[in-house]
């Protein structure tokens, strides 16, 4: 996967020379080349003084635009550094409990009951390299991809402004890190962020359309929040009278996804992506669930909790956890009868509570706008998003022995991640400082519509990006729990919103 490269107005095309290869003089040129006035003549080639020419002023239009575009290009590089330096200190990748569940699909191709298999697809793509270093640098190279596409999207804001909004996604350690881990959250926001850029342009074309349309497919394949983006791009599309264009991107998006279905069906006899639904929001419901209040039939009595909801531990311990009422139904967890008996368990408490399911999901989001970066939702998750001081054990808390040798088979070798200094310490000690604080995405995310009140100008494209960052955020906090990891995927949405909402300001002032 390679990162596009955006071409610069006016940039001169450079004529390519043969090395060694001598060049001609304009007399043996003339001599060479058929006159216009015969037939098939061709236009002549570029003579020697006209390369040198060519070139000047290809290298002075570079030299244009990286003055023009001196804070980002210089901020780009930074953050290309900081990745060079987190490749070299931790070699060849972070590891996440997550981890071994995608390698083992890249060599057993079947639908996985909790997560779909689109990171493993990429996964395999990358497979011929033979390192999960590869996978690192192309996730590397997705996060400054992404600072470029934003960079690209805010074009008529000042470029102090636009350089402004790219300096979370390319400098924040976690954002960093986060692209070191392997699992599916970079390319997740890669996906969403192409589409989202491409939404947005002025002129949208039925190429165009079927490219947002496939980049959510790939987004939903890689994580199930990215079924609902579908349809707030599509209304996105219908907002500005683009019937015609509305159905190509649903047909882009949704062809593929099915496809998907079609082959989880096939392998589990059930429908849809994942099969675990019901046990997630079941495990979200227990932070307020009341049986008291719910008084629920006896098929479902077997799932309350009878510890006070202030005294139960984080939504995640009710799935993977042995001690949880889930145990105590019969076969394995996510088995079809399982996750339907939990899925009916978490609506009933759902309307039987909606001002507590309420409460919870802003307690939950309240979360994301910390200033301070508290331990949640326990020590071991937290520690995946630290640079470690020492080569980490095995991810997760029983070591998966399947997916640990699919994964050395994958390298060709040792997986354990080393630890390499200095590098490693650099890293560590910039991460001690270099975050976004929470409390300042929840400014950034406030600005856009308040701005909108005080202007009323009728702009909207900013919509488009806070809508979607804000969708990120909230149905994590809805649906499952709060994580750090899901929060940094609505980061850049968030900055090209406040950006696009400012530009005609700061233009007109």
């Amino acid at each position: 996967m390679k990162e596009a490269t955006p071409e610069e107005p006016g940039a001169a095309v450079p004529v390519s020379e043969k090395p060694g290869a001598a060049v001609p003089t304009s007399e043996e040129l003339d001599a060479a080349m058929p006159t216009p006035e015969e037939p098939g003549a061709a236009a002549p080639a570029a003579e020697g003084p006209g390369l040198g020419k060519s070139a000047a002023k290809t290298a002075a239009a570079v030299v244009r635009v990286v003055k023009r575009h001196r804070w980002f290009v210089g901020l780009f590089a930074a953050g290309a550094v900081l990745r060079l330096l987190a490749m070299l200190g931790f070699r060849p990748a972070l590891w996440f409990p997550d981890s071994y569940t995608y390698i083992v699909t890249v060599f057993r191709p079947r639908p996985d009951l909790v997560r779909p298999a689109g990171y493993s697809m990429f996964l395999k793509l990358l497979e011929p390299f033979g390192s999960f270093a590869a996978v690192t640098a192309v996730q590397h190279l997705m996060g400054l991809a992404v600072g470029v596409m934003i960079y690209l999207a805010a074009g008529r804001a000042r470029p102090w402004v636009r350089t402004l909004a790219t300096a979370p996604v390319l400098l924040d350690a976690y954002q960093i890190e986060l692209e070191h881990l392997l699992v599916s959250d970079t390319l997740f926001m890669f996906l969403v962020t192409a589409a989202v850029v491409l939404a947005i342009r002025d002129r949208t074309t039925w190429r165009t359309a079927t490219a947002v349309g496939l980049f959510l497919a790939a987004a939903t394949l890689t994580r199930t929040i990215g079924q609902p983006l579908v349809v707030l791009l599509a209304c996105w599309f219908l907002i500005r009278r683009q019937l015609a264009l509305t159905g190509v991107l649903l047909a882009a998006a949704l062809v593929p996804v099915m496809a998907y279905m079609g082959w989880f069906y096939a392998t589990y006899d059930r429908a849809g992506l994942v099969g675990a639904n019901g046990v997630f929001l079941y495990a979200r419901t227990q932070s307020f669930a009341d049986c008291q209040k719910m008084d629920p039939p006896p098929d479902l009595r077997v799932l309350c909790d009878p510890r006070p909801p202030d005294r139960r531990p984080p939504s995640q311990e009710y799935v993977w956890s042995q001690d949880t009422p889930l145990v105590r139904l019969p076969g394995i967890t996510f088995s079809r009868a399982n996750d339907a008996l939990a899925g009916r368990f978490a609506l009933l408490a759902i309307r039987s509570q909606p001002l507590d399911y309420a409460a919870s999901i802003a307690s939950e989001l309240a979360r994301t706008f910390t200033w301070g970066r508290p331990v949640y939702p326990d020590q071991e998750i937290y520690d995946y998003y630290e640079f470690p001081s020492r080569q980490p054990g095995p991810p997760g808390r029983h070591a998966a022995q399947l997916g640990a040798e699919l994964a050395e088979r994958y390298e060709g070798g040792p997986i354990a991640t080393r630890v390499v200094e200095p590098y490693a310490g650099w890293m560590r000690a910039y991460q001690d400082v270099a975050r976004l604080p929470g409390t300042v995405l929840l400014l950034v995310l406030l600005a856009p519509p308040v701005l909108s009140v005080i202007r009323r100008r009728p702009e909207l494209e900013w919509i488009v990006p806070w809508s979607t960052a804000v969708a990120l955020l909230v149905i994590p906090a809805a649906v499952a729990e709060f994580d750090y990891r899901y929060v940094l995927p609505a980061v850049p949405l968030a900055c090209l919103a406040l950006a696009l909402r400012t530009r005609s300001d700061l233009a007109k002032a």
